[in-house]
């Protein structure tokens, strides 16, 4: 079987999010990129019950190349993201904090520093109907230098070049949203940091971390 590691990732990766509460049922989806080719999550199918056999995966124009199931129907949300940028792994959500705050805002904003892990203030692409080629071109456009956005009424997308480190970056989104859901609760105005602020952090966390002497 070809991209045996790519699919165990993936399956792996849905079974995480069944397990931390971060999509309900078979929502949401994952997927790795390998060259031109796409490694994704099958669609409606119960994660708890998926196996790396079970991964299709298709050309980056959408063609099914191996597998016996369909991929997801957000596969083109996937794609267009890939086809516009450096991304290589794609990981979407229907947490509750993310999926919560969307419904209520356009963008979140500089409430806390952590939106620098994403590149800035999270954008939410316009509400479009699931699987449609108009979602997938706003959340493309709302992914423009970004690795996370929201999904207006949906959920959350974010993107990496490593699937593990996306997996990660899943508690960050939620933590910020979590946050901004709460100051948004409590009537006050919510206060934000700047741009040039961000971009400090944004140099910092480049060299962030501990490396092996």
């Amino acid at each position: 079987m070809r991209f045996a590691e790519e699919r165990a990732a993936v399956v792996a990766a849905c079974q995480r999010l069944v397990r931390e509460k971060l999509v309900v049922g078979t929502a949401g989806n994952v997927s790795v990129r390998s060259g031109d080719h796409v490694i994704i999550s099958p669609s409606g199918m119960p994660y708890d019950e998926l196996k790396p056999e079970h991964v299709p995966v298709t050309d980056m124009n959408g063609v099914l190349l191996e597998g016996d199931y369909a991929p997801s129907s957000e596969l083109g949300l996937h794609l267009a993201i890939y086809k516009t940028s450096s991304h290589t792994s794609i990981v979407h959500t229907h947490a509750v904090a993310s999926t919560a705050l969307s419904c209520v805002v356009d963008r979140v904003p500089l409430s806390h520093y952590y939106s620098a892990l994403f590149g800035g203030a999270i954008r939410v692409a316009p509400y479009a109907t699931y699987g449609s080629a108009e979602l997938a071109a706003n959340v493309q456009a709302a992914m423009s230098q970004r690795s996370a956005a929201l999904m207006s009424n949906h959920g959350a997308v974010l993107a990496g070049s490593q699937l593990t480190k996306v997996m990660e970056q899943v508690a960050y989104l939620e933590y910020v949203c979590e946050v901004h859901l709460r100051a948004l609760s409590s009537g006050q105005p919510v206060k934000t940091i700047s741009q040039d602020d961000l971009n400090i952090v944004i140099d910092s966390l480049s060299n962030y971390g501990q490396s092996a002497r």
